[in-house]
């Protein structure tokens, strides 16, 4: 057994800034008279904005509290629960890239499971009560105990592991499969985890079997005492469906096996180790499984993938709330009315986001009462399906309608402090755009432009007052992906700016600050990416082999199904912006061109079971060369040419520093969490040294130190 004073002297190096949370114990009379439970409440002392999290000490001070309740003869049941709002948000992540030695990272997992453990030993009987937010080692330690009570009002409980790079590691791979079936484990710990890190809220728990009752949120702990003292004298029984060690079991673990390697072919090790397990824990017992866990968990903390997936989770949950570089936010002036110039496609998705967030009035406008409608009509129908969905109440639906209204007349934006245009791109059509709204609008309201890839110094150059104007580049589809690029012209103020970025606040969107320089980062980048795809296949590369070919990176969707999603006609307008401003680095694919030229949707057609092919019309349009690279080459040609351009976008202080870059890669591409978003992988792979002769982040920051 591990010495908790052993352990902690041991980590202290490891998790220097734990914030630990304390195991407070308290004696409860139960109803029924079924004696006195010890009930452990784990509490940080902060509120619920920091989450409960086990590190060495706090694992230690909770091992001190379950073996003195056992211990005790007086005590007939042991009970776990949370602070407010909150059980655990699992390990505490922050020393885990400290941590250097194989031995060192299996020692984390063999104490945790030594002290979860404890709740499951046979000694007395043992009640998790899951109060709120449950995730990871806070799901694990409610998984160790005999029985389960989950709040309804629960926002998140979840097994976030393979999302990150690990596996549920003190007892969830093991224990859940055998608590509620293989398929829905493999649902909650590996298919959840990799679609964006899905979480269960309260009331789809008990119905997967994981918790045994489920209470609402006033009276929770009350009932939940309530209905323990019912368990332990007999006056409820538990029962719980019996679990299909059969065929089924193998078809669940098969089914996950495929997800996973249409997820990430073969990029990130984790889930298919959580798989490994789910399998065995068919058959092998606890102690075996719990071996299998510790073996795995201290193979992925020491996997390169794992510190990349840390060094993300940091950007998004520490970086991209503080933006680099932002003007002082006192600056930032009232948003009390938005408009939208264009009633199009994009213009509806942004009325709709500024209304629902901002909870202001949104008025677009366009060219016909037609257009307007249309725009208004979309707006109105998705408004209708949030409600369906139980994502707004009918009062919420009814005023965000109503706030959004049209007109063909600009001069509704006379009262507007904040004015978005998403027109067509085209630096005439939007130059014209912004001089018809400076007669129109105040003085103090920004004139904000959607741009993707065009200057917005030269879009405010013929105003009277450019410093007003400001790049506000969302990314589509506008619901869902988080990362605004907030664009500084040459000569945009400070309180424009901070007007800006206090509205991305507003509207729960992650916002950077963005030199103004040509497509910005993200499209900058997947255009440099996709350039250099499309050569290969000009040259004479299969179009199957040139899109497959960075498959094994993970990514979430190949080349040419992203150009797809995006529009040729986008892809090629944008690929003409960079090579006329860059015309070395920038391919313009002459195959590309016949494409939007025959009004194609992109490369692949799609069949009946939704597999893309390449069908006999777009084939012929292809004029191809005979020079085939294989996958390998292409992967190498591709990457080189990201890091060539992350380099120089970084050196022309396009962003801040190689963070920046990483955090726009994954809020607004999707690039995944294994990758680090895109510079950790360059380092790691070498590329980044060969490329650009340095690497982009210090060793450690997102590696294996040393």
């Amino acid at each position: 057994m591990t010495s908790p004073t052993t352990l902690t002297r041991d980590f202290a190096d490891v998790f220097p800034d734990e914030v630990v949370t304390h195991a407070h114990v308290r004696d409860v009379d139960l109803p029924y008279g079924a004696g006195t439970m010890a009930l452990i409440t784990l509490d940080n002392g902060l509120d619920h904005t920091r989450p409960n999290s086990f590190g060495p000490k706090g694992l230690a001070e909770l091992d001190a509290a379950i073996e003195s309740a056992l211990a005790r003869e007086d005590v007939a049941a042991v009970g776990i629960t949370g602070k407010p709002f909150i059980l655990a948000a699992g390990a505490d992540i922050s020393g885990m890239p400290r941590i250097t030695r194989h031995e060192q990272a299996k020692e984390i997992a063999r104490y945790g499971h030594e002290v979860f453990g404890k709740l499951d030993d046979g000694r007395k009987p043992s009640f998790g009560f899951v109060n709120g937010l449950a995730i990871g080692g806070g799901l694990e330690v409610a998984l160790n105990c005999t029985y389960r009570t989950v709040i309804a009002t629960a926002p998140a409980v979840a097994f976030s592991e393979c999302f990150l790079g690990i596996l549920p590691g003190w007892g969830g791979t093991w224990l859940l499969p055998n608590l509620v079936g293989a398929d829905r484990a493999v649902k909650v710990i590996v298919e959840n985890a990799l679609n964006n890190n899905r979480m269960l809220r309260g009331p789809q728990v008990q119905p997967l079997g994981i918790a045994d009752a489920t209470f609402e949120g006033a009276d929770f702990l009350e009932r939940s005492l309530d209905w323990a003292g019912q368990v332990l004298t007999g006056r409820t029984q538990v029962e719980r469906a019996p679990v299909d060690r059969g065929e089924a079991w193998d078809a669940a673990v098969a089914r996950g096996r495929a997800f996973v390697d249409a997820k990430l072919h073969g990029a990130a090790p984790a889930a298919q180790r959580a798989l490994d397990i789910i399998a065995a824990a068919k058959t092998c017992s606890k102690e075996e499984g719990f071996a299998l866990e510790n073996d795995a968990l201290a193979d992925l903390l020491m996997s390169e993938e794992l510190r990349s997936g840390l060094y993300a989770f940091d950007l998004v949950q520490r970086r991209a709330k503080k933006p680099v570089g932002v003007p002082d936010k006192s600056l930032a002036r009232p948003v009390t009315k938005v408009g939208i110039v264009g009633a199009g496609l994009m213009a509806g998705q942004l009325a709709l986001l500024f209304a629902r967030r901002l909870l202001v009035p949104v008025v677009l406008t366009d060219i016909d009462d037609e257009r307007v409608e249309k725009g208004l009509s979309y707006v109105r129908g998705e408004v209708d399906k949030l409600a369906a969905k139980g994502r707004v109440s009918g009062d919420q639906a009814n005023r965000i309608k109503a706030l959004v209204t049209g007109s063909t007349d600009k001069n509704v934006y006379a009262d507007c402090d904040f004015v978005l245009e998403a027109v067509f791109e085209e630096m005439k059509v939007k130059q014209q755009v912004f001089a018809e709204l400076e007669g129109i609008v105040s003085p103090e309201c920004v004139l904000a432009t959607n741009t993707s890839s065009l200057s917005v110094t030269t879009m405010a150059s013929k105003l009277a007052h450019p410093e007003r104007v400001v790049g506000f580049h969302f990314f589509n589809p506008v619901a869902i992906l988080p990362l605004l690029e907030v664009v500084r012209g040459q000569r945009t103020d400070d309180a424009g700016l901070a007007t800006a970025f206090a509205t991305a606040k507003g509207l729960k969107k992650n916002a950077i600050l963005v030199k103004d320089a040509p497509a910005f980062v993200v499209n900058r980048i997947l255009t440099r990416f996709m350039g250099e795809v499309t050569r290969c296949v000009d040259e004479g590369t299969p179009v199957e082999v040139a899109d497959h070919a960075v498959l094994p990176l993970g990514l979430p969707m190949t080349p040419f199904v992203l150009l797809q999603l995006v529009g040729p006609a986008v892809g090629l307008h944008v690929a003409e912006t960079l090579h006329e401003a860059f015309p070395d680095r920038f391919y313009v694919s002459p195959n590309l061109q016949r494409l939007v030229a025959a009004n194609k949707p992109g490369l692949w057609s799609w069949d009946a079971q939704g597999k893309p092919f390449l069908d006999d019309d777009t084939r012929a349009l292809l004029e191809q060369g005979d020079q085939p690279s294989t996958a390998e080459q292409v992967r190498e040609r591709v990457m080189a040419a990201v890091a060539d351009e992350v380099r120089r976008l970084l050196d022309d202080d396009v962003v801040a520093d190689a963070p920046d870059v990483d955090l726009a890669m994954i809020l607004g591409a999707g690039w995944p969490f294994h990758l680090g978003g895109i510079t950790p992988y360059l380092d790691r792979s070498g590329i980044a040294e060969r490329v650009t002769g340095r690497r982009f982040l210090p060793v450690g920051a997102a590696s294996l130190p040393g």
